[in-house]
């Protein structure tokens, strides 16, 4: 087994709270390891898993877990997790897991689930979509599709995804939130393949040839997989080529390293909006 076989590798630290007397990982932390990493496999397949089942009516629950030690981890090495889907039956869904400090594998697991109905706990088929889904991405195609168009089209996918993040976890007033220029901006959205919205942005043309990105909510348990670089790297395509030479937008001050990685600019000092501390950033546009 190798790390190239694994499309989901997960990345963690070895915590001094996890190795025993020994001084290595105490053995049942390599099940948690692999837990742990299961939450980045949903994020991988863009499924935001409660919601997702909840909806479909099912849940998964462990029916075998087992593990084969190669090698041990010590404290603070840096792991990466794989996990793979292997299999999946009519209820069972069986994973495989490894674990390795560098190029090394250090232990090799199995994971097996049934699809089961949560109040009875009697198995139920793992639903098409699922099943697809999964397969799917393990063969390496793409999990989201992103749509850019204008608020008519778009405003059922965006309208949740901003209420969801800016009036229901932010706290902002809803009056705040939705004004006259969604009508003239065009929208980008993100769905997974349940159709469910996972984020979202907008651009407005602030001035002639300078355009404005605002609006740009990913939902909280999608963070961090890079659908914001998405959004974001779309709106920035459609303002170069309808010939914008600049970027403007008000970055909220605790993800402005986000917008500084795509190449944006801090412009100025930082300043409130909506209760919330924002900063001005601008990225120069290289026009095709």
């Amino acid at each position: 087994m190798t790390r190239n076989e694994f499309r989901l590798l997960h990345r963690l630290r070895v915590r001094w709270v996890e190795v025993d007397l020994q001084k290595i990982v105490f053995n049942g932390h390599y099940l948690m390891y692999f837990d742990t990493a299961m939450a980045d496999y949903w994020r991988a397949l863009a499924i935001p898993y409660e919601d997702t089942m909840h909806q479909l009516g099912g849940d998964l629950y462990v029916k075998k877990a087992s593990l084969e030690y190669h090698a041990s981890a010590q404290y603070d090495d840096r792991l990466d997790v794989g996990l793979r889907c292997e299999r999946i039956g009519n209820s069972s869904i069986q994973f495989v897991g490894g674990i390795f400090c560098g190029d090394q594998l250090l232990i090799t697991g199995e994971l097996l689930y049934v699809y089961a109905n949560p109040n009875t706990k009697t198995s139920m088929p793992v639903p098409q979509v699922l099943r697809e889904t999964m397969l799917g991405f393990e063969e390496g195609q793409t999990v989201t599709t992103l749509e850019t168009g204008h608020w008519s089209t778009l405003k059922d996918k965006a309208q949740p995804v901003r209420t969801q993040v800016f009036v229901q976890e932010q706290g902002i007033d809803a009056k705040d939130e939705w004004d006259a220029a969604d009508t003239s901006a065009v929208h980008a959205v993100i769905t997974n393949r349940f159709g469910h919205p996972l984020g979202t942005a907008r651009l407005l043309e602030k001035s002639p040839g300078i355009a404005q990105i605002g609006r740009m909510a990913v939902v909280r348990v999608m963070r961090g997989s890079g659908l914001g670089g998405q959004l974001l790297n779309a709106l920035v395509d459609i303002a170069k080529a309808r010939g914008d030479k600049e970027v403007h937008l008000h970055a909220q001050c605790s993800v402005q390293a986000f917008y500084a990685r795509e190449g944006f600019v801090p412009v100025g000092e930082p300043f409130d909006e909506v209760g919330i501390a924002h900063i001005e950033m601008r990225k120069v546009l290289a026009l095709r």
